[in-house]
């Protein structure tokens, strides 16, 4: 099993909670229910969380910062109704169950989609609660979990929703997160249980959201899974996936990207902001 997390009394271990505005979070993901440190409180924001916040690279593509801090969190995804990618949405949730008094253990986790041995990038949690450990991934995109997978070896088979997850104990402490889609299972990605910190995953980021090699620089990706589909808009292109394996896609006009953002997604930018996708959309049409 995951090996508990130290204190969160040291800052550079802990997850920076007491600087989270709880209420407005909870607000945001639209949980109203009883919050305390146990197994329901942890399901039902993390469910809420999955619902309420897409994973989206807008600032990554418009060359942007991507600070990592608390507040900074809080400012985009709670008070401005955006969304974020993996690191944003792990860290924003390791600091509400801080917070709500479940500690949260951070671990770097390869992705998998597509093969290949690839660099321990996606950052993915452990809790331990009352009863038992689970994995905690609000940060995967369209094909993560909506709710936390409980840590059985050999193996867990979770229905979520009309999706099937499966998280296999492969041995010497790695885990595999698949998803099934019709009657085939994809391997999402394997973490491993030594931890990771707030200091980590800021070096990750700044990798990702700078290097021509990311594969989050230089494209866009806005993507959220809901009970009976996963939408993604990848560039121009906007796909649903059923979770009988079939596809719905929709190539977009450069200009109807921001408008997708919004209608599909539920993120409104603001006027420069729809202007900079837009262009930035225009230019992967002239790549086609």
């Amino acid at each position: 099993m995951p090996s508990r997390a130290r204190s969160a009394a040291d800052p550079a271990r802990g997850w920076g909670g007491d600087a989270l505005d709880l209420d407005a979070y909870l607000e945001r993901i639209g949980h109203r229910g009883p919050v305390a440190p146990d197994a329901e409180t942890l399901t039902a924001v993390h469910r809420a969380h999955s619902a309420a916040i897409p994973f989206e690279n807008i600032d990554v593509l418009l060359g942007r910062e991507i600070p990592l801090d608390v507040e900074a969190l809080q400012d985009k995804m709670v008070r401005r109704g955006r969304g974020g990618y993996c690191y944003e949405h792990g860290l924003l949730l390791a600091a509400a169950l801080e917070r709500i008094g479940l500690q949260a253990t951070g671990h770097a986790a390869r992705v998998r989609v597509g093969g290949g041995l690839r660099p321990a990038t996606h950052m993915a949690l452990t809790v331990e609660t009352p009863s038992g450990a689970v994995l905690a991934d609000t940060g995967f995109g369209g094909g993560g979990p909506l709710y936390p997978v409980p840590l059985r070896a050999p193996e867990t088979e979770a229905a979520q929703d009309e999706w099937t997850y499966r998280l296999t104990d492969e041995g010497d402490g790695v885990w595999a997160l698949s998803s099934r889609t019709g009657d085939t299972w994809d391997e999402l990605y394997g973490f491993t249980e030594d931890p990771r910190y707030r200091g980590d995953y800021a070096i990750l980021s700044h990798y990702l959201s700078t290097s021509p090699r990311s594969p989050f620089t230089g494209r866009l990706m806005v993507q959220h899974t809901e009970a009976s589909v996963r939408r993604r808009l990848t560039d121009t292109a906007l796909t649903e996936e059923h979770p009988d394996g079939t596809v719905d896609r929709r190539d977009l006009a450069p200009e109807e990207v921001p408008e997708a953002i919004r209608d599909v997604f539920g993120i409104t930018l603001t006027r420069d902001d729809a202007e900079a996708v837009a262009k930035a959309a225009a230019g992967f049409t002239e790549e086609d």
